[in-house]
C-alpha cells in the first residue's frame, strides 16, 4: 500500500528533477526566441507525456482531470507574463538578467505552491463551507481580468520605480544595478538593486495570481497530486514560454477575457457540486473551447493601434 502511494510522487519528482537539471545546463545559456521556444515545446511536451502516464496508471477520468488543471494552470500564466513584462520593463531590468530573476522565482513559486495546495486541500476536506470563498475569489478574480488591465499597469508604473517601491521601506534601494548582484554594499550599508527588487515583485504577483489559480484548480480536482502535478508542470516552462511570449503577449487581447469566462465557469462548478454534476471530461472541453475561441478572436479581430 505505502509503494502504491510513493511510486507516482518518485515518477513526478524523477521526472521533473532530470529535466530541470538539464535546462540548468543547456536551457539557461540563453533568452534568444529559438533556445525558448525549444526549451518551452519541452516542458509541454513533458506536461502532456506525463497526462499520458497518469491516463495510463490512473485511468482516463484522472487523466482528463489533470489536463484541464494543466491547460487551465498554463493560460493563466500568461496574464503572468503581461505583468512580468511590465515590472522587467519599469525597472529597466535587461534581457541577459532577467533569466536569473525568473528562475528563482519559479523555484520560489514551487515551494509556495506546495504549501498553499496542501492547506487548500485540507481546508476543502474539512470544512466544505469554504467552498464560498473560494468561489468568490474567482468571481474576484474574474472581475479584476475583465476590468483591471489599466489598474495593473498604473499600480506596476508606481510600485516598480525601484527607489519608491515598497521594498524601499525594508531595504534601501540604488536605483542603479551592478551585473547579476542583487545587493550591493554603499557607505558602509547593504543597498538592494533593482534586480532584488524585481525579483521580490515577481514572487508577490506569483502569490497574488496563486490565490486565483489554485482554487480554480481545487474545482476541477481535489486530489493533490493531479493539483501540485499539473501546477508544477505549468510553473516550470513560464520561464522558457516568458521569452516567447514577452514581445507579443499583449496581442492576445481577448485572452484575458476569455479567462475571466473560464473563471466564472469553474467557480459555478464549485457552487454547484453535489447539486449538477459537472465532469472534468466536460470541463476540459470548456476549458479548450474558451482558451481557442479567445486566442482565435484575438488573431481575427487585432487591436487597433490606438488601443493598444
Amino acid at each position: 500500500m505505502m509503494l502504491d502511494l510513493v511510486q507516482p510522487w518518485a515518477a513526478f519528482f524523477g521526472l521533473v528533477i532530470l529535466l530541470f537539471t538539464v535546462d540548468l545546463l543547456f536551457g539557461s545559456r540563453g533568452t534568444n526566441l529559438r533556445m525558448a521556444t525549444l526549451w518551452s515545446a519541452i516542458w509541454v511536451g513533458a506536461g502532456l507525456a506525463f497526462g499520458l502516464w497518469i491516463w495510463a496508471s490512473q485511468g482516463s477520468e484522472v487523466a482528463a482531470a489533470y489536463y484541464a488543471a494543466y491547460l487551465l494552470e498554463k493560460s493563466l500564466s500568461v496574464d503572468n507574463i503581461f505583468v512580468f513584462v511590465l515590472i522587467f520593463s519599469e525597472l529597466r531590468i535587461p534581457a541577459h538578467q532577467q533569466h536569473r530573476i525568473l528562475l528563482l522565482g519559479v523555484v520560489g513559486a514551487l515551494l509556495m505552491r506546495a504549501v498553499m495546495i496542501g492547506f487548500g486541500v485540507y481546508l476543502l476536506q474539512r470544512f466544505h463551507w469554504v467552498i464560498y470563498p473560494f468561489a468568490a475569489l474567482l468571481l474576484v478574480a474574474a472581475a479584476r481580468l475583465l476590468f483591471g488591465e489599466s489598474t495593473e499597469r498604473r499600480l506596476v508604473k508606481e510600485s516598480c520605480a525601484a527607489c519608491s517601491t515598497w521594498v524601499a521601506k525594508l531595504i534601501p534601494v540604488t536605483p542603479v544595478g551592478e551585473g547579476q548582484r542583487f545587493v550591493l554594499r554603499q557607505s558602509g550599508k547593504l543597498v538592494a538593486t533593482p534586480m532584488l527588487v524585481a525579483l521580490i515583485l515577481i514572487e508577490t504577483t506569483d502569490l497574488i495570481f496563486a490565490l486565483d489559480s489554485i482554487p480554480a484548480v481545487l474545482a476541477i480536482t481535489r486530489d493533490p497530486y493531479i493539483v501540485y502535478t499539473s501546477n508544477i508542470f505549468a510553473l516550470l516552462g513560464l520561464r522558457a514560454l516568458y521569452f516567447v511570449l514577452a514581445d507579443v503577449v499583449q496581442r492576445f487581447h481577448y485572452l484575458r477575457a476569455g479567462l475571466a469566462v473560464i473563471l466564472c465557469f469553474v467557480a459555478c462548478k464549485m457552487l454547484l457540486a453535489g447539486t449538477i454534476d459537472i465532469s472534468v471530461t466536460v470541463s476540459l472541453g470548456v476549458i479548450i473551447a474558451i482558451v481557442l475561441a479567445a486566442v482565435i478572436a484575438s488573431w481575427a479581430f487585432p487591436k487597433r493601434e490606438q488601443e493598444k
